[in-house]
């Protein structure tokens, strides 16, 4: 497919690249990309970034039809790489046909990214712990009222330096287990990333914020029992020499981070089960000792260890409240193969010259 190239008349000033924080600043293109059921993907283009104008009965602002990915370019000596993007848009299409949206062709999604990248390569920071967050998004824009699946679509992609995702960085953070809302339930929307997920979480984590912790983690929404997933991130657990992370049951995201974790892990040798995991042995767990360390693992933070866990109102430390040796090595391995540090023997990183 032809992408359309229309550069803007006049470039932003950079911020700086040491105090980015996360999401906060936009390149100066966009990547757009228009569907409808006679013509499929057309119209591809890259433009300069600014609004988007939208019909105000478009299918998006009404019925939620909205999905999206989240994804990382990092600078390299002669261009930039990009972390396992086939995965994103493996996930990117689950996520559409959940919600009723187009699929998207490998060979188009490659395509702009590169292109886009490429045009805006000078936005992407050198720093170490920095990158270029790369946000694919989808929506429906019919121009009518009414429940139905998806008849226009438009496709985006945003570029935005950022920095770490928490403002503790890779300090331990603190973690409430929620009790009361609940996020996502099996035979829902849970497994896709969509906008209505974590709309339906910002009440716990608005209400977490307030009594001082970082994130929500997650119960099951029809028992209240088990583990799922933390507001932005998958997790994970060394309990008694063992790694347990929640299994993928319809609710919780497939995160691609989670997925390579446990390919790490299992090429070391650890035992790593997916499975279901109670909130009542996870405390069990943390009140024996047996629970060594636990982290979270998601593109924006990559790995976030987690020192404190409370629940129902009791704070259970974990690993002294220090990263652990096992979560600090896990984080060296993945950010030293997405910065090109560490040999990328998993073909995992798509390499482009500049």
């Amino acid at each position: 497919m032809e992408i359309r190239i229309e550069k803007a008349n006049s470039l932003k000033q950079k911020p700086d690249f040491n105090k980015l924080g996360f999401g906060k600043y936009f390149t100066d293109h966009m990547f757009m990309m228009d569907y409808n059921e006679k013509d499929g993907w057309h119209d591809a283009r890259i433009v300069p970034f600014g609004y988007i104008p939208i019909h105000p009965a478009s299918t998006v602002l009404h019925y939620g039809a909205e999905i999206f990915e989240g994804m990382k370019a990092y600078k390299s000596a002669d261009g930039y790489q990009m972390f396992r993007p086939e995965e994103n848009l493996k996930r990117m299409n689950d996520s559409a046909e959940r919600l009723c949206l187009p699929t998207l062709p490998l060979e188009i999604f490659t395509e702009a990214l590169v292109k886009l990248i490429t045009l805006d390569y000078e936005w992407i920071p050198e720093s170490v712990g920095t990158s270029l967050y790369i946000r694919p998004f989808m929506y429906g824009n019919d121009e009518s009222l009414g429940v139905h699946a998806v008849h226009n679509a438009t496709f985006v992609i945003i570029l935005s330096p950022v920095g770490s995702y928490y403002a503790e960085g890779l300090n331990p953070v603190k973690i409430t287990i929620e009790s009361e809302d609940v996020r996502a339930v099996r035979g829902g929307t849970g497994y896709a990333k969509c906008g209505g997920n974590y709309a339906a979480s910002v009440r716990a984590g608005k209400r977490a914020a307030e009594r001082g912790f970082s994130q929500v983690l997650w119960l099951d929404g029809v028992e209240r029992k088990y583990i799922e997933e933390v507001g932005a991130m998958n997790v994970m657990f060394k309990i008694d020499g063992k790694i347990i992370t929640p299994s993928l049951t319809g609710s919780v995201l497939p995160g691609i981070t989670r997925k390579s974790c446990i390919e790490i892990l299992k090429d070391w040798g650890y035992t790593v089960e997916e499975r279901l995991l109670s909130v009542d042995e996870l405390i069990s767990a943390a009140e024996s000792g047996k629970l060594e360390e636990a982290w979270g693992t998601g593109t924006a933070a990559v790995i976030s260890p987690i020192g404190v866990l409370s629940y129902l109102g009791v704070n259970h430390e974990v690993a002294n409240n220090k990263i652990g040796t096992l979560t600090q090595k896990l984080y060296d391995e993945l950010t030293g193969i997405q910065w090109g540090l560490r040999p990328d023997d998993r073909k995992w990183c798509l390499k482009v010259k500049v």
